[in-house]
């Protein structure tokens, strides 16, 4: 049992870490030798990515980002594998029960360290594309869904805090219509609220009629209005 508890533990410690992987700092670092912490909203996510850099290399954040919290779960799925192969999983272990706890414990310690990267001293970015690879590793149908919302909400918009927002709200609502797992849906309520707060500097300047849109550049904040304004990406 301890063997199992170590690698269950080892999961979830390298889930947090893929999270925190800084993809969008270390780009904007090495094509443009800047903080991007320092620009714009202070986000290490694609979408000040995009207004610091441009479509290129805002989408490849974006899909890295994802890929992380693809690969994060799709690392319990291996050890579910690997364990029932090798008759690893103790027999008070049903692993029916404990394998959707392990995927949403190791989406949280995903979202968690992607937001709160162990190597940028606790910042991050909003956690949405780590959250979209999650979802489609959890549930395809559920990550295409929530994808869909955040992107009529964009296309209608064209303001992305908003547009994630909205695609927070919506997963909790379709984990129930698709009938996912209990520890699922909590992951969606969890989740989504998690994101929800990480977006409150975005709802403050949604409800002021300042929150900037696709196509706005990213400008210079002071360290005082990075701490009023929380980022969005």
């Amino acid at each position: 049992m301890s063997i199992w508890l170590s690698l269950c533990g080892a999961i979830l410690v390298a889930a947090y870490l893929l999270g925190s992987t800084p993809t969008g700092y270390t780009l904007v670092k090495l094509l443009k030798g800047i903080d991007i912490t320092e620009i714009g909203s202070g986000s290490t996510g694609a979408t000040n990515v995009l207004r610091t850099l441009g479509k290129g290399p805002g989408a490849f954040v974006l899909l890295v980002d994802c890929l992380k919290g693809v690969l994060s779960i799709f690392l319990v799925y291996w050890l579910f594998t690997l364990s029932s192969n090798n008759n690893l999983i103790p027999a008070t272990v049903n692993p029916e029960l404990w394998q959707p706890i392990m995927v949403t414990l190791a989406g949280l310690a995903a979202v968690l360290g992607h937001s709160k990267s162990i190597f940028l001293g606790f910042r991050g970015g909003k956690s949405v594309a780590t959250s979209l690879g999650i979802l489609l590793a959890m549930n395809w149908q559920v990550g295409l869904a929530t994808f869909s919302v955040f992107a009529v909400v964009v296309a209608i918009s064209r303001i992305v805090s908003l547009s994630s927002i909205c695609g927070a709200i919506a997963v909790s609502i379709l984990m129930v219509l698709f009938h996912q797992p209990l520890p699922y849906i909590l992951f969606g309520v969890a989740g989504g609220v998690y994101v929800i707060i990480r977006h409150r500097g975005n709802i403050e300047r949604l409800l002021a009629g300042t929150e900037p849109k696709l196509g706005q550049k990213a400008t210079v904040e002071t360290e005082a209005e990075q701490t009023v304004n929380s980022s969005a990406g």
